[in-house]
């Protein structure tokens, strides 16, 4: 009995592409400021809508029963 030969992808050291650092680096700065921005912009929406709710309510424009 031979032994079973395993077959491998071979790629040579020149086509092989290496990662590059400062590539990956700034991929994930575009997406952390990218999403700390949707983040920021979210919490000033919510921001929003609270102060016109609440100036709403100082104008009696609005009431707000408990039941």
């Amino acid at each position: 009995m031979g032994a079973p030969k395993l077959a491998h992808a071979a790629v040579s050291a020149s086509t092989r592409a290496s990662p590059s650092v400062v590539k990956e680096l700034c991929y994930g700065m575009a997406l952390g400021l990218f999403g700390g921005a949707l983040w920021k912009m979210h919490h000033v929406n919510e921001k929003r809508k609270m102060e016109e709710f609440y100036s709403a309510l100082e104008k009696n424009e609005i009431k707000v029963e408990v039941s």
